[in-house]
């Protein structure tokens, strides 16, 4: 009998009413869950909140006070910043204050920009809170300069000018002896742009524990002001400045009172922001998916299950069931998450919240989970194989694979303990649902219960690959079989 005829043979003693009942319930409570939360949430905009792509396409955001002029392709704009202060909104502990303070990447300074469209290029030195000095360019790029921790900085010279496509930062602490920062080619810069100063300040993160140790990221409004003197431009148009809000005007209730702006009175510019300017750190399509641990436990179960029903089987027929139930999880797998991730993504679109993964990697995550859920139904039916004893390999496997998952991924242990979970165990596989990415530059909880995984997607497949060829190795690589076609 060839391989084809015997998983065809093969596939009818899979499908016996209960193991399809209990995979189709996995995947429609996969689908249920996902759909619901999508359902329940709503956005808190004054309309849809819009997602925002930069010239390439990455998922930005852009926000901040402009206090601007036209400027040509050659020239540039030179300042002191004298000082830097700004306001954290009602922070831990008692959540009852308006305290004076700022963030880490809370920025001031001087940008050139493609026009004041949110999304377009730009470049811009700045102070920061607690990183000091920077060279920021199109979003996803960061340069450190040598200036310090404000708090400990003396008035601070800026300069950026332009030559054409390249823009170019330079530092000084007395405005003679400068130092460059670094420079960048921004391709295809009109020849009219804005230059001016600028200041903005992304919200404030703190963690709150929860659970054995996690922690829960809460956020609120902050503000940053940024005092200069000494504004030289070269280049420029001549007239009057030019002041707006990009991205728009903050909504926060305490911003309505206080708004930021930009004031200038004898030569002195104070200009007041709030937002952020870099990428986005949105956690992606990780809530639409809070029904996988209870489809994994069904899952594992089913494979489990059928393993250990089997008695004396011949290796091509193990090879012939193995990948039956592989191909059943896959297609559960497929169609529970094809379903839930782009219907969920729709739903919250149309109740004004837009989910920033690109299709690519949308495609990405519906058909590596599959693949996960596939390659953690393996080992299962390896267990339960092996040990002939279908309870006893459901807890062996829910405890090497469903446990580390659920627990990591929950707000419940330690944000390093649930790291580890998802690096060395089988659930490293589910990293395949990354859509977080990392950037030093944003303030953001990058631990697994906010979404973030420790291993790229394809580390996490290979960790889990691992297992699977193990544990099936132990479970039949070891135990003599006769080659028959023993059905």
């Amino acid at each position: 009998m060839s391989t084809t005829q015997l998983i065809r043979s093969e596939w009818p003693a899979f499908r016996r009413s209960g193991r399809l009942i209990a995979l189709a319930a996995a995947g429609l409570i996969v689908i249920a869950v996902g759909l619901q939360f999508a359902s329940g949430n709503r956005s808190g905009c004054d309309g849809p909140c819009r997602q925002l792509v930069s010239y390439d396409d990455t998922v930005v955001r852009d926000q901040f006070s402009f206090l601007h002029r036209d400027l040509g392709r050659e020239g540039g704009i030179t300042v002191r910043l004298t000082s830097m202060t700004g306001t954290i909104t009602y922070p831990p502990p008692n959540h009852d204050q308006i305290v004076p303070g700022l963030v880490p990447w809370a920025k001031a300074g001087i940008v050139i920009k493609d026009g004041v469209r949110p999304g377009s290029r730009y470049a811009a030195l700045m102070m920061t809170g607690g990183h000091g000095v920077r060279f920021q360019y199109d979003y996803t790029h960061d340069v450190a300069g040598r200036g310090g921790d404000v708090s400990q900085q003396s008035p601070r010279w800026l300069r950026l000018t332009r030559s054409g496509d390249n823009i170019t930062g330079a530092e000084s602490t007395d405005g003679r002896q400068w130092h460059t920062v670094a420079s960048a080619k921004l391709d295809g810069l009109p020849d009219n742009v804005q230059v001016g100063l600028f200041a903005t300040s992304p919200n404030n993160l703190t963690l709150r524990k929860a659970g054995l140790g996690g922690a829960m990221g809460q956020e609120r409004h902050t503000q940053a002001v940024g005092v200069f003197d000494n504004v030289t431009l070269d280049g420029a148009a001549a007239g009057a400045w030019h002041s707006e809000p990009v991205g728009g005007a903050s909504t926060a209730d305490w911003e309505k009172r206080n708004p930021s702006r930009a004031v200038e009175k004898d030569g002195v510019i104070t200009v007041s922001g709030s937002g952020d300017i870099g990428p986005s750190g949105d956690e992606g399509v990780k809530a639409l998916l809070l029904g996988l641990p209870i489809g994994l436990i069904i899952v594992l179960i089913v494979a489990a299950h059928y393993g250990a029903a089997l008695e004396a089987p011949s290796r091509r027929v193990i090879d012939a069931r193995t990948i039956v139930v592989a191909a059943a999880t896959f297609v559960t797998g497929l169609v529970a998450v094809g379903i839930v991730v782009p219907a969920g993504m729709a739903i919250l679109k149309g109740n004004g919240i837009l989910v920033p993964v690109p299709m690519l990697t949308g495609a990405r995550v519906v058909t590596g989970l599959a693949v996960v859920l596939a390659l953690c139904g393996i080992p299962a039916f390896g267990l339960g194989l092996r040990l002939r004893r279908g309870w006893t390999a459901n807890l062996i496997g829910l405890s090497l694979i469903a446990l580390p998952y659920t627990v990591a991924t929950l707000p419940l242990l330690p944000d390093p303990v649930s790291e580890w979970l998802l690096r060395l165990t089988p659930a490293a596989g589910f990293a395949v649902q990354q859509t977080m990415t990392e950037y030093p530059q944003v303030t953001a909880h990058y631990a697994p219960s906010a979404g973030y995984f420790p291993l790229p997607w394809w580390a996490g497949l290979a960790v889990l690959g691992a297992y699977t060829v193990i544990v099936m190795w132990i479970a039949v690589g070891r135990k003599p079989v006769a080659d028959t076609d023993w059905r």
